[in-house]
């Protein structure tokens, strides 16, 4: 059995999710020690546990630790079961993390399964729904796996209550992925959403990224949800290019002006446009595993994350997949990804 100290690499979350994944790829079982160990709130919290369930669901698998504020974790896997599931939060954790735990799964499986996901789908250190589905989810088409999102219901922190639904289809073939250019710019669009908010949020958080980014009119759109579940703002501005679309989100907060929030992700947008990179900094790390399952894959991205190291070095413990971070001028990095043995 595997022993992963979760305390190690970044030490959140992350060490559980990734683990619970592969473990559940390969049949490996694995005892996590130390979770979530860095973080101000150690232990499994509720979207924790809920993605602990969800992998022991679609797994088969014998689990102890399975409680709030455990630490400790053991894991030990059946088969993967194709099916219709549904996964509930139950607080504005994050549905997309969720997710994102069994997915991998899911498209190993053999057969369609259906999902229905209800939780946060709008959260701070969370991909938000967007980026799944304009980014992350139609890469995943290009390896092989048809997969589709619909969201039914947004919901953010902390009334949560979002609802989306997924279907994954696995494809015969899988094949590796390169993503060493970005291509001609072909799109870009800011939105800016408020929840149970005034609706002058979101034009003066849109103002400040048309100064920022030089974006006029027809590329801006505000959005006063009509029927919330509860308070939220979120700005999310996509960039749609040759080769990939990227995703980049800023989610409000109390204290936190609108115009120091629309400020801090036109910053984000603008380093992005300038390194000329195509994998941002987020998109990079989650892609480290589709592209290891799929048999390799080459990124151009900026300086790697902890969460990309980490990612690199639980891909080694479980695949036997080699990562190779390259540093190249101007901080970037091309990031080569190797096929495991599983």
């Amino acid at each position: 059995m595997l022993t992963i100290d979760g305390a190690q690499g970044e030490g959140g979350g992350q060490m559980l999710r990734t683990s619970l994944t592969l473990s559940a790829i390969t049949g490996q079982p694995f005892r996590i020690t130390g979770i979530r160990a860095r973080r101000a709130k150690p232990g499994l919290m509720r979207q924790h546990l809920t993605a602990l369930e969800a992998a022991a669901a679609i797994g088969g698998a014998d689990v102890e630790g399975m409680t709030l504020g455990s630490s400790q974790v053991t894991f030990r896997p059946g088969a993967v079961r194709a099916g219709d599931y549904t996964f509930s939060v139950g607080t504005a954790g994050s549905a997309t993390l969720v997710l994102q735990t069994v997915l991998p799964a899911l498209m190993l499986a053999g057969a369609r399964s259906t999902l229905e996901l209800v939780g946060g789908t709008h959260n701070p250190a969370a991909p938000p729904f967007e980026f799944l589905d304009r980014a992350f989810l139609p890469l995943l088409r290009r390896l092989g796996a048809a997969v589709s999102a619909h969201l039914e219901r947004p919901g953010f922190y902390p009334a949560g209550g979002g609802r989306f639904r997924v279907e994954v289809q696995p494809g015969a073939r899988w094949a590796p992925l390169e993503l060493l250019e970005r291509g001609a710019i072909r799109g870009q669009r800011a939105r800016a959403i408020v929840s149970a908010l005034p609706g002058g949020i979101a034009h003066r958080e849109l103002h400040v990224l048309a100064e920022r980014l030089g974006w006029d009119s027809t590329c801006l759109h505000a959005e006063v949800l009509t029927d919330p579940h509860g308070p939220g703002n979120v700005i999310l501005v996509e960039i749609e290019s040759e080769h990939v679309t990227e995703v980049f989100a800023g989610f409000g907060q109390r204290g936190v002006r609108a115009e120091q929030l629309a400020e801090g992700v036109a910053r984000e947008v603008l380093a992005y446009l300038g390194s000329g990179v195509p994998v941002g900094i987020h998109l990079a790390d989650q892609l480290l595993l589709p592209c290891a399952l799929a048999g390799g894959g080459s990124l151009l991205s900026c300086e790697p994350s902890q969460h990309t190291r980490t990612q690199a070095e639980l891909l080694r413990v479980f695949l036997g997949s080699e990562v190779r971070l390259s540093a190249l001028a101007s901080g970037t990095c091309r990031i080569d990804v190797s096929g495991g043995h599983g």
